[in-house]
């Protein structure tokens, strides 16, 4: 395709695609007051990770928060 038939393929675009729904977008408030917490691991942690989440019907950013939860509470420490 040659920079005219790009350009009048572009122009031929009747709009630009609608916003996606408001419940397909993340929410800013809750997530403007968290803070990533994050590590480097084997791969094969990071995949059971992955597996248990699905096979819970969960994701792995839960897992991990019931994790440091129950850290946190082992120490004696409050848990939020």
């Amino acid at each position: 395709m040659n920079n005219n038939a790009f350009a009048a393929a572009l122009s031929k675009r009747s709009s630009p695609p609608p916003d996606p729904p408001a419940a397909a977008r993340p929410s800013a408030s809750p997530k403007s007051k968290r803070k990533h917490v994050g590590g480097y691991f084997e791969p094969e942690v990071a995949r059971r990770l992955r597996m248990l989440a699905s096979e819970e019907e969960t994701t792995v950013q839960e897992l991990l928060t019931e994790a440091l939860r129950l850290m946190f509470k082992k120490r004696g420490l409050s848990v939020l």
